[in-house]
């Protein structure tokens, strides 16, 4: 078994999924004698590579041009389908974020590879691995098992545990042969809100809904934000009514998220929305209707006006936690 894990990363920083995966890869692989190869593409990469070696990679290629330092799907596939051919790996492990999820069927197609997408668990039986991923919008979970020679599975953020090992890896250099047509699509331009936390990889998310009845009342959803240290979601119809941004939007057309802690304030729990936070480890939901389809997932909640309920939570947290 040799698993190659895509590390991805941003601005000089690894996303802390990417470092999920790579660290399951290393259970995986440690217990069934195989071998973890992570590679990472980018501009300036030298300050990030022992973090890589604290998390279970046998050895590190690094594909480093100033020109990797944007995106692009068609060079970043090309030079990881060559790594992965010179490796000779047969398991692809990447996180389940937007690129991840753009970079996978494109190996998939480039290589006769089966792709299981959004994995939520993996485990090893009589030499096949079995893996459990949601399905019909998250209502049921399905247990699959990849048949190709080469399997590629994209990882669900926050999911997968995350745990530091003494490794020496092994660091090599890929220059990779491109030309212009290679980089015929791009990212121009990534925009961040600047000091906001992503949902995808929150530990706690607070989401706004429709319940709360404008953009104007929103300031309460990010001030019990604040106080926890958490992301601020949104539902698709306060993103579609223009209310937060569509970076914000948890669901099936949104993010997937899979917190330790989401709240829900005036989320009704359209399907839609379910299918994005179901995987969540601890559900909270405040909504004055009773039969609100958001109380059948969640662990607790609230039957109560969210005007009248988050003035007085966010009280008594200021009060719990001194501030």
């Amino acid at each position: 078994m040799k698993i190659l894990v895509y590390i991805e990363q941003r601005e000089n920083s690894i996303k802390k999924s990417s470092l999920e995966a790579l660290s399951y890869a290393n259970l995986l692989a440690s217990s069934n004698n195989g071998e973890v190869v992570a590679v990472i593409i980018g501009g300036d990469l030298n300050n990030q590579l022992n973090e890589l070696s604290k998390y279970g990679a046998n050895k590190i290629i690094v594909c480093q041009d100033p020109k990797f330092e944007k995106y692009s799907s068609s060079a970043y596939s090309k030079i990881l389908i060559d790594i992965i051919k010179k490796e000779n790996a047969n398991i692809i492990f990447l996180s389940a974020t937007s690129l991840g999820k753009d970079l996978a069927p494109r190996l998939a197609a480039k290589l006769d590879a089966g792709l299981c997408s959004d994995c939520t668990s993996i485990v090893i039986e009589n030499n096949d691995m079995i893996i459990t991923r949601p399905v019909y919008a998250g209502k049921a979970l399905i247990d699959v098992k990849l048949k190709s020679e080469i399997k590629i599975y994209t990882l669900r953020p926050n999911v997968f545990p995350l745990k530091e090992v003494t490794i020496n890896a092994q660091k090599e250099e890929y220059k990779p042969e491109l030309t212009d047509l290679d980089f015929i699509s791009f990212v121009k331009e990534i925009t961040l809100s600047k000091g906001k936390k992503d949902v995808a990889e929150a530990d706690i998310i607070v989401t706004g809904g429709r319940g709360m009845k404008g953009p104007e009342h929103f300031h309460l959803i990010e001030e019990l934000a604040d106080l926890l240290g958490a992301a601020v979601g949104a539902s698709r119809s306060v993103v579609d009514a223009g209310w937060r941004p569509h970076s914000e939007q948890v669901g099936q057309t949104g993010k997937t998220v899979s917190p330790t802690l989401y709240i829900a304030c005036g989320v009704s729990g359209a399907i839609q929305h379910i299918a994005g936070m179901s995987s969540s480890k601890h559900i909270i939901a405040i909504n004055k209707d009773k039969d609100a389809p958001i109380f059948q997932y969640a662990d607790y909640g609230i039957v109560g006006d969210v005007f009248e309920v988050l003035p007085e939570l966010i009280k008594e947290l200021k009060v719990f936690l001194g501030k």
